[in-house]
């Protein structure tokens, strides 16, 4: 059936992904037990401070399946030295096979320098996913936005996908929140030279942003005015932050850059407190891409020119269903969402808990003529107490796409 309806979405002129099987599980991950793979520790640059006499662990990952940054070595150093001043352990690998439940356990923060394509298998993915919704911590430098893009999961967790950049240039960075470890040593303003990238969605609805774009101090930005490019957010029980600063080498001799990448391992390994909370109070995202589930049956991201970040959540069929593990449904009242259709039209059912937990509220989608045309449907929900799960019911055949929704 997701054969037949691919075909007759191709008629229509919607562009379709090819389904590709890589749902993350935080289930799946906690029984993946593999043997503990130890890398080799790296050495902190000479001169830096003596460590704390029990560092906590950090873990440094610069795999590369695409472009491959020359500032990698001077970034992996550069942690390592931030560790050896500031009391963590610092080790630097590039062999995804340790990042197993067992293996990523002994690490506070996870932090991905500059890492591009895909370079994680299924399992891979899971662990990461459950270590950082399990209460670890993630932090993504520069081109660790150029990656996984078959994984709707791991853009939730970066927070958007790299869409695109001008030449190196200088710009102003506007210092969004000066109260954040990380930024707290900033004015108002900060001048600097970078690659500065452009991003497939604006992250804003969905993060904490720190530091912004001056679109008008630069030329080659695409992000009409609004443009995150620091940002931090809860993600489970867990933590989030990303820069897409870093391209350069220069960037990481840099004093005011070392603070920020200071701030942000210190903030995702959970040793500083920060206020990474998102619009509309809390850690609840005030807008949800739908196709950034954590867990799925049947369902996959589609390509769709019209929606959001260029994708929905798409290849629905009566029985699918898709879960959330960071949308929290407690004090829910009403949900609404973006969808489009050109087939059967159905029902989204809103549940706590699972696929087939309590039913909170459930909204009818009728067809309304043509994938690329969205229209917005609401319901009233009584309050759940669990993540969130959307399950799905209809006809025969292809029912409907969702581009975002919203928990209010």
């Amino acid at each position: 059936m997701k054969r037949l309806r691919r075909q007759q979405q191709e008629v229509t002129g919607a562009t379709r992904k090819p389904r590709r099987v890589r749902h993350m599980s935080y289930a799946l991950a906690v029984v993946l037990g593999a043997a503990f793979l130890a890398p080799t520790v790296a050495t902190a640059q000479p001169g830096a401070g003596a460590p704390a006499a029990d560092p906590y662990q950090v873990l440094v990952f610069s795999k590369t399946a695409g472009f491959r940054h020359d500032s990698i070595p001077a970034g992996i150093a550069e942690v390592q030295a931030l560790g050896a001043a500031n009391g963590f352990a610092v080790t630097a690998t590039e062999d995804a096979t340790v990042l197993t439940p067992a293996n990523l356990a002994q690490y506070k923060a996870v932090v991905f320098v500059s890492t591009t394509g895909d370079f994680l298998d299924n399992t891979q993915e899971a662990a990461l996913e459950g270590y950082v919704d399990g209460g670890g911590g993630f932090m993504g430098i520069h081109a660790a936005a150029d990656a996984e893009y078959e994984s709707p999961a791991y853009e939730q967790l970066v927070g958007a996908w790299f869409k695109s950049h001008p030449a190196i240039q200088q710009a102003t960075v506007v210092n969004e929140d000066v109260t954040n470890p990380a930024t707290s040593h900033f004015g108002p303003t900060w001048t600097h030279t970078d690659e500065l990238y452009n991003y497939r969605s604006n992250p804003r609805a969905d993060v904490h942003v720190l530091q912004s774009l001056d679109e008008s101090s630069y030329t080659g930005g695409e992000m009409s005015g609004d443009h995150p490019i620091t940002w931090c957010h809860a993600q489970g029980t867990g933590r989030s932050f990303y820069t897409g600063l870093g391209h350069t080498a220069e960037s990481y001799a840099d004093p005011d850059f070392q603070k920020l990448l200071l701030g942000g391992i210190e903030y995702a390994a959970g040793v500083v407190e920060a206020d990474c909370s998102v619009p509309g109070g809390g850690d609840q995202p005030a807008s949800v891409e739908a196709e950034s589930y954590t867990s799925s049956s049947g369902v996959e991201p589609a390509g769709h020119g019209a929606a959001s970040g260029g994708q929905t959540l798409g290849f629905i069929d009566n029985g699918d269903w898709a879960g959330y593990a960071s949308v929290d449904t407690a004090g829910a009242t009403s949900f609404s969402a973006k969808v489009s259709s050109a087939g059967a039209g159905g029902t989204i059912q809103v549940r706590s808990g699972s696929a087939t937990g309590t039913l909170l509220g459930s909204v009818n989608v009728a067809n309304t003529g043509d994938w690329e045309t969205f229209t917005t449907v609401s319901t009233p929900l009584t309050a759940g107490t669990g993540p969130l799960f959307l399950s799905f019911t209809g006809g025969s055949g292809s029912l409907f796409d969702i581009d975002s929704f919203s928990l209010s």
